[in-house]
């Protein structure tokens, strides 16, 4: 029989998946926190009685991590090293009854909006008044900054709309609030994120917003750098791209997921968009800002994809010259459009076709690289790692970018704080430099 543990009411959250989960575990944090409940991310201590896992449903990979990540902490419940164990997130709204079924060890289970009642489930009132109130888990002077939920997109792979619902856009002016609240506690960076971030404002103001949003936000005393994350290509705002070129707070950055080039695919994907228009939407953004970075986010084994539409999609990279991209293999998802279709390319292939796009990709990168060395850049310092202190340009997003090197016994740099750095080495995708003088 299990007995009760010893530890005292503190509570460990373990994210896993995006940054917009993280978001969502900072907020469930700060709740916590004003409850007078103590909590911490991902601690290793073994020293919480309460483990909430904030899941991610989006692919094989991650739905199997999260998996994993609940049985393990099932078995530690039956072993008596935690008395309860509660399960969020996106596996959890998408799969709770099969996941009450065959994991019914978790105390409980909760949908991606379910904050209140979760609360309420560990005895904590949920405050309305702790707008833009979180307990960061990345370095205070960043932070991931969400404008809006859900999705209204009908792309055919993507499971985001069945775990997230239909976006909805959080009102300007309460945006604004929580950039002031970071700022007060020392953000300088929002990484501005959702699932469509090009979308925002239309359910609620019946036009694109973004623009507008960013301007708001750069007004904020404090922030010094705004950088714009998962921006749709379909029914881009180009006024977005004024505002960047004339902005100095905002990046000369944009993450534009496309997915694919080739227009069978991308019209099988729902994309509601084009090759041309595509080409046609990349050479503008890089007319209308000339020094922007781009990262772009690709898909290899789409059902149907061929040899043909891979090499088309490998020249076309070849000659676009993204400055950052990710590509992931094609995930079946049940209950999304393509999941009626034959997923007949092979795991192998799917593999094989997204390394050979990644080391077109890790060629374009040194070679961009290395056009930096000799040139001066202002870096955001993050952390101190080994013998070297680990920052950014604005044209690097945290964890999935570039990052710059500078050897610490040599200059001195402070972690939250900006410096211009001169360029003197490059890597594939990292480079080194020295304080400018």
């Amino acid at each position: 029989m299990k007995t009760k543990t010893l530890k005292k009411n503190k509570v460990n959250v373990i994210t896993l998946g995006c940054s917009k989960n993280i978001v969502d575990s900072e907020v469930l944090m700060g709740q916590l926190r004003a409850n007078n409940i103590e909590v911490e991310h991902e601690s290793t201590e073994n020293d919480s009685s309460i483990v909430i896992i904030n899941t991610c449903g989006f692919i094989d990979n991650a739905k199997q991590e999260s998996i994993d990540t609940i049985l393990r902490f099932s078995a530690a419940k039956k072993k008596g090293q935690i008395d309860k164990l509660y399960v969020t997130g996106c596996l959890s709204e998408r799969y709770k009854p099969d996941l009450e079924k065959e994991i019914p060890n978790v105390d409980a289970y909760f949908g991606t909006r379910e904050l209140p009642r979760m609360l309420k489930t560990l005895k904590a009132d949920y405050k309305q008044e702790l707008l833009g109130e979180r307990l960061l888990t990345t370095p205070n002077h960043s932070a991931y900054f969400k404008i809006s939920e859900g999705c209204d997109r009908p792309c055919s792979f993507c499971a985001i709309p069945l775990m997230r619902g239909g976006h909805v856009s959080v009102p300007i002016e309460q945006l604004v609030a929580q950039a002031k609240q970071l700022a007060k506690n020392g953000t300088k960076e929002l990484m501005i994120i959702a699932q469509d971030s090009t979308y925002y404002g239309l359910d609620l103001y019946k036009e694109r917003k973004l623009a507008n949003l960013l301007e708001q936000l750069s007004d904020v005393e404090g922030i010094e750098w705004l950088r714009l994350h998962y921006a749709f290509p379909s029914g881009f705002p180009l006024d977005v791209l004024e505002v960047m070129k004339n902005n100095p707070k905002v990046c000369n950055y944009i993450d534009m997921p496309l997915q694919h080039i080739t227009d069978n695919m991308l019209k099988s994907m729902r994309r509601g968009t084009t090759k041309q228009k595509t080409i046609d939407l990349v050479n503008m953004i890089r007319d209308k800002v000339p020094h922007i970075a781009i990262r772009t986010t690709l898909i290899a084994g789409y059902p149907g994809e061929t040899e043909k539409d891979h090499d088309e999609m490998a020249e076309w990279v070849t000659n676009s010259r993204f400055d950052r991209l990710g590509i992931f293999t094609y995930s079946h998802e049940d209950n999304t459009h393509a999941f009626a279709l034959n997923d007949d390319v092979p795991a192998e292939l799917k593999q094989e076709r997204a390394d050979n796009i990644m080391s077109i990709q890790q060629g374009i990168s040194k070679e961009l690289n290395e056009q930096k060395i000799g040139k001066t850049f202002k870096v955001l310092f993050d952390k101190k790692e080994g013998d070297y202190f680990v920052g950014r340009t604005e044209f690097d997003s945290a964890e999935v970018d570039n990052e710059v090197l500078v050897d610490a016994a040599t200059n001195f740099v402070r972690v939250g704080d900006f410096a211009n750095i001169e360029i003197t080495g490059a890597e594939d995708y990292d480079l080194f430099g020295v304080v400018a003088d």
